[in-house]
């Protein structure tokens, strides 16, 4: 009889259970997190930081991304087991427990990979924003006032502009680039000293080692909550690198939403100390800036655009021409993507939310006295 019962259970009952098990946990995460007000901000504080601390230890041992690799052996293990249980079926029959098994491995591996996302990245999104914790108000601004910060930003990026080391074609190229994911990690630390909330610790960054898929995605990096790593686009403009290495990391602090993280990775950048990375953070800062007073009004823009140097020009060329030469289907696609994903994890402008990145910068170089 006992035997029997064994039986019963056999791997596809037991790779089931597990998954109904990881998307229990997962849901109740999402639900305590949604439902429980100061949940979010608990489980941060207390339970991702030391998730953090722990998984990031250990992946950091590995100087390449565990999480792209991890993506390359599933690929490969999909249609290679499929196959195996397809010809399995045609020798020893049993084609339609072939198929199930097969299929509860899916569903396992689907499920362990939605109950990490949950526990290292969804339930942060429902926490307290960084503006909140840090006394920033962000607020209506008018033209004028956008403005007044353009030109603010475009006087500090023309006096770092000459401070930077340059290749032969005239764009800027990273100094010590073999440190530059240390020198990241050092500027996130020394902005913790101001900002408490980002104390703690801090893996390197990692180069995505074929880097054409993010760019075909128009990707400068990508937070993997499987496997706590920051990975960045090793192939883009030099000028992205500093400022992307601080916003990637800045989502291992728990602050998920995207233009939060972008407006940490300013304040990390120009708070650095280092050239590189200053440049890196107030021509980023610029960027967003000056894409809204477009918006708002052309001829202010233009007017403002006429100060720029001669080398911010060159590489802003070139960031063009890189990105431009990835523009097409897939990039459509994984902009529709990622801003259904962004709305589903609560910002409800979806890619747009980027945009809230000059209210914050706004707020910061009001508060500076800019």
């Amino acid at each position: 009889m006992k035997e029997k019962e064994k039986k019963k259970l056999g791997t596809t009952e037991k790779r089931l259970i597990a998954a109904c098990v990881f998307l229990a946990a997962a849901g109740s995460l999402l639900v305590c997190a949604r439902q429980i007000p100061g949940f979010a901000e608990w489980y941060a504080v207390h339970i991702y930081q030391k998730l953090t601390a722990a998984v990031g230890r250990v992946t950091g041992l590995a100087p390449f991304s565990i999480v792209e690799i991890g993506l390359y052996v599933l690929l490969i293990l999909l249609p290679v087991t499929g196959v195996r249980a397809v010809v399995k079926s045609v020798r020893f029959g049993h084609g339609g427990e072939n198929a199930l098994r097969w299929a509860s491995g899916i569903f396992l591996t689907v499920s362990l990979l939605l109950f990490l996302y949950m526990t290292n990245c969804g339930v942060n999104y429902q926490r307290e924003s960084f503006s909140e914790k840090s006394g920033l108000e962000a607020k209506q601004y008018t033209t004028e006032e956008l403005k007044t910060v353009c030109l603010w930003l475009t006087e500090e990026v023309n006096s770092l502009a000459g401070q930077v080391e340059r290749g032969d074609s005239g764009t800027m190229i990273l100094t010590m680039s073999a440190e530059k994911e240390q020198d990241a990690v050092q500027a996130m630390k020394k902005l913790a000293e101001e900002y408490l909330d980002l104390n703690g610790y801090y893996p390197h960054p990692k180069p995505v080692c074929i880097s054409e898929i993010l760019s075909y995605q128009n990707l400068s990096g990508v937070y993997s909550p499987f496997t706590i790593e920051a990975n960045f686009n090793a192939d883009m403009i030099d000028y992205n690198i500093p400022f992307t290495l601080c916003h990637e990391l800045s989502h291992l602090r728990g602050f998920m939403q995207e233009e939060e993280a972008n407006f940490i990775a300013f304040l990390a950048c120009v708070g650095s100390g280092k050239r590189d990375f200053e440049y890196s953070g107030y021509l980023m800062g610029w960027v967003y800036c000056m894409n809204a007073l477009r918006r708002a009004d052309t001829e202010e823009w233009q007017a403002v655009r006429e100060g720029l140097d001669e080398a911010v020009e060159a590489d802003l060329r070139e960031n063009s021409r890189f990105w431009d030469s990835y523009d097409g289907a897939v990039a459509e696609v994984s902009d529709k993507v990622n801003d259904t994903y962004l709305k589903a994890n609560g910002q409800s402008e979806g890619v747009k939310s980027y945009g809230r990145m000059v209210d914050l910068i706004i707020a910061y170089a009001e508060n500076q006295g800019e």
